[in-house]
């Protein structure tokens, strides 16, 4: 795989609650430098990157119900349509991780197929397909957990599953902190439980190249990260 192609897979993030215009401005440069498959950015920031991106190549991607996913279903599918209007290609949303965790799948999987209605017929108002990725935030998760709920993602006509939003605080049984972020683990169940006919992105806690390899091998389609220039520059090429 070349820089190139690798560069195509990045979600270039920066979800920062203290992210400024000059910020958001570096990011969208630097992704139309290195032709990233997207800016990800929180909602107030799309319409500023849908002008900076105009004509580039690369979409604008923003975030729903972000990082705990506990708005109501209603608010996120507002959110949703406010932010395709404003611009954005894709939408990442947050779970209703609660539901999951009490295995309240149905209510998970309307939770999902509201936003993804939302989205798609915004889409249409606007012209444009509108992707939608569902972020699971596996460290609170079990298998079986993140099996059951990929497969509410699949039914509710999402485009992609993806592992984290990065801001998860899981803690052990004495109170230290875990992992927050993608694992090779995850991705792979994460895969095999969609198939082939869904994008698998993985995020959180990514920042080196040798990371990301680990996790396209292990079926990530899509790679969410604030270190994509760090990531492309690492990167070996395949003879």
């Amino acid at each position: 795989m070349t820089k190139q192609q690798i560069a195509k897979m990045i979600d270039h993030t920066l979800l920062s609650a203290v992210a400024t215009k000059d910020q958001i401005k570096k990011l969208c440069e630097e992704a139309k430098r290195y032709q990233f498959a997207s800016v990800c950015i929180n909602p107030v920031n799309v319409k500023q990157a849908t002008e900076l991106l105009s004509g580039t190549g690369v979409s604008v991607c923003t975030v729903i119900g972000f990082p705990l996913g506990a708005s109501a279903s209603e608010d996120k599918a507002a959110q949703t349509e406010h932010a395709v209007v404003n611009g954005a290609d894709e939408v990442d949303m947050v779970i209703d991780i609660g539901a999951a965790k009490e295995h309240r799948y149905e209510d998970v999987e309307n939770d999902i197929r509201v936003v993804v209605e939302s989205a798609r017929e915004t889409g249409k108002t606007v012209g444009k397909p509108v992707v939608v990725k569902v972020i699971l935030e596996t460290c609170y998760l079990t298998d079986e957990e993140i099996a059951e709920v990929c497969l509410c993602a699949k039914a509710a006509g999402a485009d992609f599953v993806k592992t984290s939003t990065g801001f998860g605080t899981p803690k052990a049984a004495d109170g230290t902190s875990l992992p927050n972020g993608a694992t090779v683990h995850h991705v792979a169940l994460m895969r095999k439980t969609v198939g082939s006919g869904m994008g698998v992105k993985a995020s959180g806690g990514i920042h080196t190249a040798d990371q990301a390899a680990e996790l396209v091998k292990a079926g990530a389609t899509r790679l969410g990260a604030s270190s994509g220039v760090a990531i492309v520059e690492g990167w070996k090429e395949e003879a």
